[in-house]
């Protein structure tokens, strides 16, 4: 099969040279077949200090490391690419650059958190179905070692999850690192959470969130310094697995494995409204933990 041609939007984390190398490093020890990063649109947001503070350096890794062409707007990546990875690391973003991507119809990566209100989501996933641009978002945390094989193939009655949950000044509370928690609550427990109650100190935040058929699920947000990674306790009727994620192989790899099968089948391993509804249920933690006030999630 012929190997896709990527695009990349938004140049300001990590991701962009982690994702490259595996995509496009044939002698890497756990590279990933099938897509190569062409182009890229360096992006960067004004309003979020760890987007502004890294866009440069990342865009120069990205150019003389690993000779990836730049272009001066999103539309441009867009017109050599086979399916775009849009990796903003400000989710408030995401929106509106996928509104230039859209119109495209070609399937995108947008990493997570794919938005910071449950409004902006609704519109990505109505962009997608308008434009047939279909979209998967995800943190990597879901696709490890440790985590994926947790209650497989049980029916999940309840899960506690946990990681590290450090909160920034100038981005909106538990979408920074909480989103990684939340990924897993819904991988375990599908859709379907109705309403969420979260309390904040300096030192964790807990959000409760029920589900329509009376199950419960508990995100734990540490800030210890030397605090246990990202885990969880997943219960079913007569027993409980636990299980924290591993890293090997890389969460990074597994993930784009998946990315890149969606890319060739244009089928998202992930339903798109469950993606939707973490937003929801993060959003509604933020509000939760900032007024002690259980929130009900705005969607049917």
């Amino acid at each position: 099969m012929s190997e896709l041609k990527l695009g990349m939007i938004g140049l300001d984390t990590s991701h962009c040279p982690a994702f490259t190398k595996l995509l496009n490093d044939e002698e890497n020890p756990h590279h990933v077949p099938g897509g190569r990063v062409v182009a890229a649109y360096p992006g960067g947001s004004r309003d979020m200090e760890a987007s502004s503070s890294r866009v440069d350096g990342f865009t120069e890794q990205m150019r003389d490391e690993f000779g990836i062409e730049m272009t001066d707007s999103i539309g441009a990546v867009c017109e050599q690419a086979d399916a775009i990875l849009l990796e903003s690391c400000d989710g408030r973003q995401h929106l509106e650059q996928f509104e230039a991507v859209a119109p495209f119809g070609l399937p995108v990566f947008i990493d997570k958190p794919l938005a910071t209100t449950t409004d902006d989501a609704l519109r990505i996933a109505e962009l997608s179905r308008q434009h047939d641009a279909p979209f998967v978002s995800s943190s990597s945390i879901r696709f490890s070692r440790g985590i994926v094989e947790l209650a497989e193939g049980r029916p999940v009655q309840g899960c506690t999850a946990f990681g590290p949950a450090s909160i920034l000044d100038d981005f909106p509370g538990l979408f920074w690192y909480g989103i990684h928690i939340a990924e897993m609550i819904f991988a375990k427990m599908g859709r379907g959470c109705t309403q969420v109650t979260a309390r904040k100190t300096e030192r964790a935040d807990v959000a409760t969130g029920v589900w329509d058929d009376g199950r419960v699920a508990v995100l734990y947000g540490h800030r210890f310094k030397k605090g246990p990674g990202f885990g969880c306790d997943v219960f079913y009727e007569g027993g409980v697995e636990q299980g924290v994620s591993q890293g090997d192989p890389p969460g990074y790899a597994l993930l784009l494995e998946a990315v890149v099968e969606f890319f060739r089948t244009r089928k998202p391993p992930i339903d798109p409204m469950e993606t939707v509804e973490i937003v929801a249920f993060l959003e509604a933690a933020n509000q939760s933990r900032e007024t002690g006030e259980t929130v009900q999630l705005p969607l049917p």
